[in-house]
């Protein structure tokens, strides 16, 4: 149930009207967002100090769940705003018809792009509040007691000294970790993207329930290190925690966005909180340490950018992906879906198969044996391919299946009996691989 803040209302027939729940508070602007409340909190002082008749309400959800959320809800009584780190989700919802476009809003002062990728909505449903990057966050502490070296690629990740270090979250819990693993496909591709992927969950140590539980444990050392987005890192190193924050060159920086949800109740007042977020103002408090995100306005036009702030054009023009959102878009809930079925339904298998293999490539290599060699081969191509190819994921029948309504018995039915397939084949695959490198370490 959504909780509205208290107004004073004026008449007895309004009074009552809002008792019986009907219609939205005016004067109010819902946002749903993933942003933690560091973020949200600044925000909603400030919006509320600038426009003292408009109050903001957050309701907090991940990206997949506030991607729900705004689908089940009817037209007229929707949150006003969604606000996230994830460009492809904003693609989903205006695949949905669940944006609005917004005119005369954007800010001038915004390049254009950022890289290639354009900043604001070619079609003006959703505009570039802030920039993203996405890369390592590591405790400094946590490494220098394991005498581990700093992580600066994934492949820094992958080997067995990280073992039971790596802190994750699925992409079905988290836009930016879904950003983050579509980006890591789209920069090795899909057979080696996936390799990273299963290798590097084969080392966690847990998966989180959302994205802000890595940045979490790695600033409490319980993790040594993780993917995250980057104000996470960012605002950890500049609130004095014991981190650092790195960009692999397989990294993409792209548009935090904010978009007006068709159906809004209260239009016009979010149409005011997109513009204030817009604003100087706006792209000032994002500069606050604990937030610590990369403003859509160039520094030349804030104030009190730190010594070292990230430039985010720098880091695009390095990376070596060049994001496509349609590509994303269009595999979006597959590779959601294939993550959990294949590591977060299955981590203990795949952590179990993860340690045989790490523990016959030591014993192998003091004792190198051919035919040991050969078992581990096979052990390494069963635990860490993916179990559907890059022209599977690429089908179209298969994509309108996971895009199709999952109310639907029939839909729900074949989505049901392809998952288990693939957790099936993944189980199954981890325990081979598992008994294959026991016996080519013997």
């Amino acid at each position: 149930m959504r909780r509205f803040a208290p107004i004073r209302l004026a008449t007895a027939a309004v009074l009552a009207s809002a008792a019986l729940g009907l219609g939205a508070q005016a004067g109010t602007v819902t946002v749903i967002t993933p942003f933690p409340k560091e973020l949200t909190g600044a925000y909603k002082a400030a919006f509320e100090k600038a426009h003292p008749d408009i109050k903001l309400e957050i309701l907090n959800k991940n990206t997949v769940a506030g991607i729900a959320y705004v689908r089940e809800s009817a037209a007229g009584k929707r949150p006003d705003v969604f606000w996230a780190s994830a460009p492809d989700a904003f693609e989903v919802l205006a695949q949905g018809e669940l944006l609005e476009q917004i005119e005369g809003i954007a800010n001038a002062d915004v390049p254009a792009t950022i890289g290639s990728f354009p900043v604001n909505d070619p079609k003006g449903l959703f505009l570039g509040q802030a920039l993203a990057g996405y890369g390592i966050m590591y405790n400094q502490r946590v490494l220098k007691a394991r005498k581990l070296d700093a992580p600066k690629t994934w492949a820094d990740l992958l080997g067995p000294q990280w073992f039971g270090l790596v802190g994750l979250t699925s992409p079905s819990r988290s836009g930016t970790t879904h950003l983050t693993v579509e980006t890591i496909l789209q920069g090795q591709g899909w057979q080696q993207g996936w390799n990273t992927m299963l290798r590097m969950s084969g080392n966690a140590a847990a998966l989180t329930d959302r994205s802000f539980g890595v940045p979490d444990g790695i600033n409490n050392g319980q993790f040594g290190a993780g993917p995250v987005i980057d104000f996470f890192g960012l605002s950890s190193k500049y609130s004095k925690f014991p981190v650092e924050f790195v960009y692999p060159e397989e990294t993409a920086i792209v548009p935090a966005n904010i978009g007006l949800i068709a159906g809004a109740a209260n239009a016009e007042e979010g149409k005011k909180f997109i513009a204030y977020a817009l604003s100087q103002q706006g792209q000032q408090l994002l500069l606050k340490p604990e937030i610590s995100r990369l403003p859509v306005l160039p520094y030349d036009k804030l104030t009190g950018v730190p010594e070292g702030y990230p430039n985010p054009q720098q880091i695009a023009a390095r990376s070596k992906v060049q994001f496509d959102v349609n590509l994303s878009k269009s595999r979006y809930f597959i590779v959601q879906s294939l993550f959990d079925q294949t590591i977060t339904f299955r981590l203990d298998d795949l952590r179990s198969a993860t340690k045989a293999i790490h523990e016959a490539e030591a014993r192998l290599q003091k004792a190198p044996s051919e035919q040991g060699q050969k078992l581990l081969d096979e052990a390494k191509q069963l635990a860490f391919s993916p179990v559907i190819s890059a022209e599977q994921a690429a089908d179209k029948e298969l994509q309108a299946l996971f895009a199709a309504d999952k109310k639907d018995a029939q839909v729900n039915q074949q989505l049901s009996k392809l998952q288990g397939e693939w957790n099936s084949q993944a189980k199954a695959n981890y325990e081979k691989a598992t008994e294959l490198a026991k016996q080519a370490g013997r």
